[in-house]
């Protein structure tokens, strides 16, 4: 399991043009092998007309199913580049097809890994990357005295407030970094004298987005 690790939450599309080739790079966030192989499907069927449509995908935070093809190219000038750009930006559960319009001119081994890679690189640049963590959600119930020194720490320690209830007593659900949990508990003890009971609710991913919390099963 990955402490934290990067990915895709929207994907976008990019095209370039190389000699009068026009390359289109499309992205798409993708959970499992199934639905990277449903995705190229997907775009084979858009751009049936095309001389190629290449693809690469790395599905699981171990890279569990890993893929590239040429679909035609010469070898190693197309699947291959464009699965070293995902890697090399470290990216996990993501799928591009970048699909190929001849335009006349031969690009040569050279020419063809630069453009395949260029355009993924275009593509990444208008899809939405985030950074994924693992954490847990910390349900903690105090007495009313407690609140205001539990939503110190929280806020002291970027960690959001999921969900509150307020009844004779007060249930908070605090989203907390693996690495923190401890500490936090260590903290909230410290901080109510002890009144406080903490129990970790699930574990999950997680990403701030506009100083959101956005949760995850993976």
């Amino acid at each position: 399991m990955l402490e934290k690790y990067m990915t895709v939450l929207e994907g976008g599309e990019g095209e370039i043009v190389e000699k009068k080739s026009r390359f289109i790079a499309t992205v798409r966030p993708v959970e499992s092998e199934e639905e990277a192989l449903a995705f190229l499907e997907e775009m084979r069927k858009k751009y049936w007309d095309a001389r190629h449509n290449c693809y690469a995908c790395t599905v699981g935070t171990g890279r569990e199913y890993t893929r590239c093809s040429d679909d035609g190219e010469p070898s190693g000038t197309a699947g291959r580049p464009m699965l070293d750009v995902i890697l090399g930006e470290e990216l996990y559960n993501v799928a591009v097809v970048v699909t190929r319009y001849f335009g006349g001119v031969l690009l040569g081994t050279g020419g063809l890994v630069r453009a395949y890679s260029r355009a993924v690189q275009e593509g990444l640049a208008r899809s939405r990357v985030i950074e994924k963590r693992h954490g847990v959600s910390l349900e903690v119930t105090t007495d009313y005295s407690g609140i205001g020194k539990i939503q110190y720490l929280a806020a002291e320690r970027g960690m959001p407030i999921l969900d509150a209830s307020y009844t004779d007593q007060v249930v908070m659900k605090l989203l907390i970094p693996d690495g923190e949990v401890e500490r936090m508990k260590k903290a909230i003890t410290e901080g109510t004298s002890g009144r406080a009971k903490m129990e970790i609710e699930r574990e999950l991913y997680f990403a701030v987005l506009d100083g959101e919390a956005h949760l995850f099963d993976h």
